[in-house]
């Protein structure tokens, strides 16, 4: 069985080979120059190109869907995107794909699971709490979740990855590892989103602190350069790295890259 794999399409879109299960996570499709639309009257242009159109994407067992904002499921997806595929995602969200034609959408509270099984393997997903907004302005933005997935092969410990979502650093983050175990790799939504003038994802300080807190022996970030709004940049992240000595490994992808999950200890390698 090969090593688990994030394949980097752009924004927080990425396609997840983890044993027999394809994944793709976020799947946003606007191109260079088009607008991703946020809610409440808000737009921010995209900058980049994702690495590959829905029509190249390998066969998938479910979507992964932090929250429904159009950087992270825009009209393509919504357009393009077979309809009959499990999208697994907040309740918020589900309610709205359900209206659009996604029968499969699942909506799961804080905490509650799903199960994929194939080849005599599962995969577990866990919601995870997240909070995408400061006070009072938590109402202008939907409802956010991270993920753990957990791969089992029916040899050893599952082989955990945890996905943060577009959350900001919260000390309660530390339920993550105290309810679900060690973590092998984390992807960390980065960015430093900000709307009208509020941080609304972590920016590089705020990512650091949380990889210091769940402690991934694998940390890949994503979600940090393809929109206006972003304002923290993938190298402020990794001059914090090293100024903080992060524990475990940074391993950065390009669009369009493949990284692999796995530390050389981990379960899955």
């Amino acid at each position: 069985m090969s090593d688990p794999t994030l394949e980097f399409v752009g924004t927080a879109t990425s396609v997840l080979r983890l044993g027999p299960f394809t994944l793709l996570t976020d799947p946003n499709f606007l191109h260079k120059g088009q607008r991703a639309y946020l809610g409440k009257g808000l737009f921010s242009k995209r900058r980049t190109d994702p690495a590959m159109r829905i029509a190249d994407l390998p066969d998938l067992d479910a979507v992964l869907l932090s929250h429904l904002h159009g950087d992270h499921f825009d009209r393509v997806a919504r357009r393009e995107l077979d309809h009959s595929l499990p999208v697994i995602t907040t309740p918020h969200a589900a309610t709205r794909l359900q209206r659009w034609g996604f029968e499969a959408a699942e909506g799961l509270e804080t905490w509650s699971t799903r199960t994929l099984e194939r080849d005599g393997m599962g995969l577990r997903i866990t919601s995870m709490p997240g909070q995408h907004a400061p006070g009072l302005a938590r109402r202008l933005l939907p409802p956010v979740m991270g993920s753990v997935l957990e791969l089992d092969t029916g040899r050893g410990r599952p082989f955990r990855l945890y996905i943060s979502g577009d959350t900001l650093y919260r000390p309660w983050l530390k339920a993550v590892v105290d309810r679900c175990g060690p973590i092998d790799a984390a992807v960390m939504h980065l960015g430093g989103t900000r709307i009208l003038g509020l941080l609304v994802t972590m920016d590089d300080e705020q990512g650091a602190d949380l990889v210091e807190l769940v402690r991934p022996s694998v940390t890949v970030p994503v979600h940090y350069d393809d929109y206006t709004v972003f304002r923290s940049p993938l190298e402020d992240f990794v001059s914090t790295w090293k100024r903080r000595a992060l524990p475990g490994e940074l391993r950065l992808v390009r669009r369009g890259e493949t990284v692999g999950l796995a530390a050389p200890d981990a379960p899955g390698a």
